[in-house]
């Protein structure tokens, strides 16, 4: 790695990040498109889970985001000292500490004060909010600092203290994110010496070498140790699947949790252990002849996640003995050279009996790929009396984009390039998530922020037919219309904030009305004409500026904190009941049919519990849909929902069918949409 390797790259990001803020119609702060992109990095190889930019400057004090984790014990505040020059300008020890220091200022006055003296219903006053109620539960505070500079030295930088809560400090610059990126790694190394750092190896039972070169060994790790390598690297410790359900769906087990306060003794006869890989180990002899690990590189567990975070957090948060307890761990070690092809394989097999197996978080899934080469091959058709076609470009790994315009040598074939591949229609996964969780109604899964709503997407592919995992031309052609969708209702809500001074929330708004508009809808709107006109229709455009004002004022009547509120199912079954209906000259732009390849089987069990079957059964009943034993349940699962009551699994799948056999044979919420 070379000065010239650091300040192309640093030169690439800068260009990166003028051009993603400078969006016409959504324009955002270089700040917060640094502070996203770094999130972004960070939370692919599970440094971090996510993040939420909302920049805060007061006496003291100076915030550019914040993340609390799913299980709410562990919260990041993001600080960010731009430069914005190349060569990259260095960043020295005094503005380090200079930003951690107001880090804590913002945090010391939130735990204090809470959200008070802050302008209520804004982005700030629910991230001070939500420190303040996180505060009872955290186990740890991670301060970061992120800068587009070249920081000097991280030695000897003072740790903000924060009451007995566990902290510490992270420092990227522009030099640790190149290496990062460049490095072929999926993350930085895991290396552990039992040895050095506890004192002794673990014992085990090897096996030999497969055809592969892969061998197995079964050891009993202690409990304390397995928390205090969790303590040191959390998620990273995880496979991307294993770490990705775990953020999604909650980490912590209570049976583990019970057994570890309980019955400590009885954890190894009770606990199934956890199954790990790793890509060389380090063996000795003990004195009594037998095998022990040394020490290990590149560890990974693939099976058993909750059983790690749960003993982590027993001992922090329940100040639980781990003295007695002992963990049976199964080990592969796979070669250098086979670790991204095996591991999550390994994994796939180790969780073959659990929801885990069900959903491939990683953009290697077939979909991802197949939709990866659509984009490369698909033209866009010509638009405003051009005759020159463009092509969406889906950016599968992180910096395709800018390797491709690299790739193409001379100014000249760059600039050819962009304009062949415009940067305003190249969209990434957690984009892409959005564009397909905002049309099929779950707005809230959305609200969630890029990471999750990822991982959320990921849970509801696993759960569609086969067939229906397999994108073809068509899809790929709906999939960029709900994208224009997505991106032009941005850019009109940004606009009607700015004409009405609204600030905040734009996110949530512009979620809550691509929602909404699927919803009115039933999901007909003709996507093929947005398609072939690369733009929404003028009778569409004009009904989202006051579709805008009415979720902004919808969010501001929030039973408490907006952003959370935001992203629950409850938030969107309150959204799709207000007072808002499509205008006659939109309806015209619907077809007969959903444009949707799933629709039902996309759902949520909670979402498939919004839909208004009382409506759906009397629907059915006036036009002669669906059959009669189908009209009972419909009618049936409303008086049971009524009643409190909730359907069981082989309910749930017959009101899935009768979902989509509604849809798919016309049915529109009369409720919601104006069909005349």
């Amino acid at each position: 790695m070379t000065d010239t390797d650091i300040d192309q790259f640093a030169e690439s990001l800068q260009q990166d990040l003028l051009t993603e803020a400078g969006v016409p119609g959504a324009e955002r702060s270089i700040r917060d498109v640094f502070l996203e992109r770094m999130v972004g990095e960070l939370a692919d190889v599970a440094e971090l889970e996510g993040g939420e930019a909302c920049f805060h400057q007061a006496r003291g004090e100076e915030i550019s985001g914040y993340d609390i984790s799913a299980d709410g014990q562990t919260l990041d505040l993001f600080g960010v000292v731009l430069r914005q020059v190349v060569p990259p300008a260095p960043v020295g020890k005094t503005d380090i500490e200079t930003c951690l220091r107001r880090l804590r200022g913002f945090l010391e006055k939130a735990s204090r004060n809470g959200a008070a003296g802050l302008e209520v219903a804004s982005p700030v006053f629910d991230m001070a909010q939500s420190i303040s109620q996180a505060l009872p539960e955290l186990t740890r505070v991670r301060f970061w600092v992120f800068t587009d500079g070249a920081v000097a030295t991280r030695k000897d930088v003072t740790t903000p203290e924060f009451g007995d809560v566990p902290t510490s400090v992270q420092v990227w610059d522009v030099v640790r994110l190149h290496r990062l990126v460049t490095s072929g790694r999926k993350q930085e190394p895991i290396h552990i010496d039992f040895v050095s750092r506890f004192g002794a190896p673990v014992p085990c039972l090897p096996t030999d070498l497969d055809e592969q070169g892969c061998h197995t060994l079964l050891a009993i790790v202690p409990g304390a140790v397995l928390k205090e390598i969790y303590a040191t690297y959390s998620a990273r410790l995880l496979e991307l699947n294993v770490r990705s359900f775990l953020q999604a769906r909650g980490k912590v087990n209570q049976g583990i949790r019970d057994t570890i306060l309980n019955e400590p003794r009885r954890f190894l006869a009770y606990n199934n252990g956890i199954s790990a890989t790793a890509s060389a180990v380090d063996m000795i002899r003990t004195r009594e002849g037998g095998s022990a690990i040394a020490s290990l590189k590149d560890l990974q567990i693939v099976n058993g996640g909750q059983t790690t975070a749960s003993l982590y957090h027993a001992a922090v948060k329940h100040k639980a003995r781990l003295d007695g307890i002992h963990v049976q761990m199964k080990l592969t070690v796979v070669p250098p050279d086979q670790l991204t092809e095996l591991v999550p394989l390994v994994s796939r097999y180790a969780n073959s009996q659990n929801k885990v197996q069900e959903a491939d978080f990683s953009t290697n899934h077939p979909f991802h790929v197949d939709i990866e080469r659509l984009s490369r091959s698909v033209w866009a058709p010509a638009t405003n009396g051009s005759q020159k076609q463009t092509r969406w470009f889906y950016e599968r790994a992180r910096g395709q984009y800018q390797d491709e315009v690299a790739r193409t040598g001379t100014p000249a074939r760059q600039k050819a390039f962009k304009e062949t591949h415009p940067p305003a229609q190249k969209f990434v996964k957690t984009d892409l998530a959005k564009f397909e969780l905002a049309w099929d109604e779950a707005p809230h899964a959305v609200s969630l922020g890029g990471q999750k709503c990822f991982a959320e997407f990921a849970l509801r592919l696993a759960q569609r037919p086969e067939q229906d995992q397999k994108p073809d031309r068509h899809y790929f052609e709906h999939l960029v219309s709900k994208a224009i969708l997505f991106r032009h209702t941005d850019k009109i809500v940004a606009r009607t904030f700015r004409e009405n001074g609204l600030e905040g929330y734009k996110a949530q708004v512009v979620a809550y009305a691509v929602a909404l508009i699927s919803n009115r809808t039933s999901r007909r709107l003709d996507l093929d004409v947005i398609w072939r006109t690369q733009q929404l229709p003028e009778e569409l455009r004009s009904e989202i500026p006051a579709l805008a004002r009415l979720l902004r004022s919808f969010f501001d009547r929030a039973p408490g904190n907006i952003s959370e509120w935001a992203k629950k199912p409850a938030c969107w079954e309150k959204a799709r009941a207000l007072p808002w209906k499509l205008s006659g000259a939109t309806v015209a732009y619907l077809t007969t049919k959903t444009q949707n390849h799933v629709v039902a089987s996309d759902l949520s069990t909670e979402d498939l519990l919004l839909v208004p079957w009382s409506e759906l059964a009397d629907w059915a009943s006036e036009h002669n849909k669906l059959t009669a034993v189908d009209r009972r349940i419909a009618s049936g699962t409303s008086a049971l929902l009524s009643a409190g009551k909730t359907p069981t699994d082989k309910q749930i799948d017959n009101l899935r069918r009768i979902y989509d056999a509604a849809l798919n044979n016309g049915f529109a919420s009369t409720g919601n949409m104006d069909t005349r």
